[in-house]
């Protein structure tokens, strides 16, 4: 019986959670482009192109393996373009701290034409509250993630949070 209290209590807890999320990009999305969930994308059958939408700062912290970082304030649609396949059906994820900036990004690349984009629900915080690997300049694993701010940070439950 008490672990059967204690899985309810695991799973309202990820719902609330879940809500909660769901409420903010609501209010700062327009959903103009559609989600991947962090567990979709880990799928080992998910092949796609990252881009992670977060400032230099952010990225040289940590990323998702294999992501190119095309920036946000100083995102360059014509630089990013150059960086990947012109084929528009090319699955294409953006990602930042939690899928706000990334929406931007992404809905930029489907203006071009680009048919096959996502934005990361939660971006890199619910890559890393799923226990997902994020990884520093050097490759290597890392629990370290920018938080962007305070404010922003209390989105992050795992890792390690770093603010400069």
């Amino acid at each position: 019986m008490k672990k059967i209290f204690i899985l309810l209590l695991l799973v309202s807890t990820t719902v609330s959670a879940q809500k909660k999320l769901d409420k903010l990009l609501d209010k700062w999305n327009t959903r103009n482009v559609p989600y991947i969930s962090v567990e979709t994308l880990a799928l080992p059958k998910t092949k796609a192109i990252l881009l992670d939408a977060r400032e230099e700062k952010e990225f040289n912290v940590s990323h998702l393996k294999g992501a190119i970082r095309v920036g946000y304030d100083d995102f360059k649609l014509k630089e990013t373009l150059k960086k990947i396949p012109k084929d528009k059906n090319t699955k294409i994820v953006v990602y930042c701290s939690l899928g706000i900036r990334s929406e931007t990004v992404a809905h930029k690349l489907i203006e071009e034409g680009y048919t096959n984009v996502y934005n990361l629900y939660g971006g890199i915080f619910e890559w890393k509250n799923a226990n997902f690997k994020v990884v520093d300049t050097l490759g290597n694993e890392t629990e370290k993630v920018h938080a962007f701010s305070k404010n922003w940070g209390k989105w992050l439950k795992k890792g390690k949070k770093v603010y400069e």
